[in-house]
This record gives structure tokens, sequence and C-alpha cells, in this order.
């Protein structure tokens, strides 16, 4: 990572939390038609490996084709929580309100989650569960997978929205052939 990336990345999480506002979760890492839908391991043409680093992925882009569906394993380099969240920029702008939460609830730690915290029921059936099929929240050394169907081409990225790591950079860019 650059030094560039880290500095806007210690100021980023240095803010005042309030600063950064708060939302609801559970119900919405948001995945919709413009980003796809969940799609059958069966149905997989490929496998791509992701590797989430303090703050940074590999690769940094992506090329898929409209209609594809794409086995992620997603893996977790870094010393802090990641995620990985298949989204529209518009998405992931709604989300990191909804990480923020996290944060100040406790939920995410630093390099780990508190997962007792992530079950609290916070009211209308809302929670910080974090299981959407489009995203995993992970902590350092843990892997999982996401299996995705990128139905349409459009504006979609996937992202860190952990509190100030996109604005660190963050983020790849979904490309469609």
């Amino acid at each position: 990572m650059s030094l560039a990336k880290f500095a806007v990345a210690a100021v980023a999480i240095s803010m005042p939390l309030a600063a950064l506002g708060a939302g609801t979760h559970g119900g919405g890492h948001g995945h919709s038609a413009k980003s796809g839908e969940p799609g059958k391991a069966s149905d997989a043409s490929r496998s791509i490996t992701v590797e989430m680093y303090d703050n940074y992925y590999e690769p940094e882009k992506i090329e898929v084709k409209p209609g594809e569906t794409v086995r992620f394993v997603v893996q977790n380099k870094g010393q802090l929580v990641h995620e990985f969240n298949i989204g529209t920029p518009d998405m992931h702008e709604a989300h990191q309100k909804e990480m923020m939460m996290m944060v100040e609830h406790g939920a995410i730690q630093g390099g780990k989650l508190n997962h007792d915290m992530m079950e609290m029921d916070m009211g209308h059936g809302k929670s910080m569960k974090h299981d959407d099929p489009n995203s995993v929240l992970l902590e350092p050394g843990e892997s999982q997978e996401i299996i995705w169907t990128f139905s349409e081409k459009g504006n979609i990225e996937f992202a860190c929205n952990v509190p100030g790591h996109y604005q660190a950079g963050m983020y790849g860019e979904v490309n469609f052939n």
C-alpha cells in the first residue's frame, strides 16, 4: 500500500465517528438487479481468488460477461477486518453508513469481530449480522466464498465499506466484456 493511501486511511479512521453518521443494518447491504443476484455453484463458469490486504485488493479489477456466474474465493490477508461487497457506487455509499453503525456499537473492533454484538436486535427486524449474499466480512486469516451472477452490464464495483477503507482506495472495478 502506498504511503498516500495509508495516510488517507489513518485520517479517515481517526475522524469522529459521529461525523460520519449512522444508518440501519441487516436488510440492506443492498443487492439488486443493478448489481446482479446470488448464483448457484453449479452455474459458476470460473473461480476468482480475491485477496484483501490493508487497504487494497488483489486483483484490483475483474472482467465479467453479462449473465456470467462467478465463484469468488475471498481471503483476508490483512491485519484488520475487511469486507468484500459487490454493488453500485450508490449502494456502497449507503452501506458505509451501516458499517459505521457496526463500529459504533462495537461489532467491528479493528482486527476482530464481536459476533455476539452482530446478533443484537437493532429494532424493526434489523441486525448487524452481515449475511447478505453479495457480501462477506472477514477477520484476518479468514476465507469465504460468494457465488454471484452478473445479470446485466452496469456501474458495478467491489468494495470494503469498513469506515475509512473505501476512502483509502479499497475498491475495485467490475468491467464487462
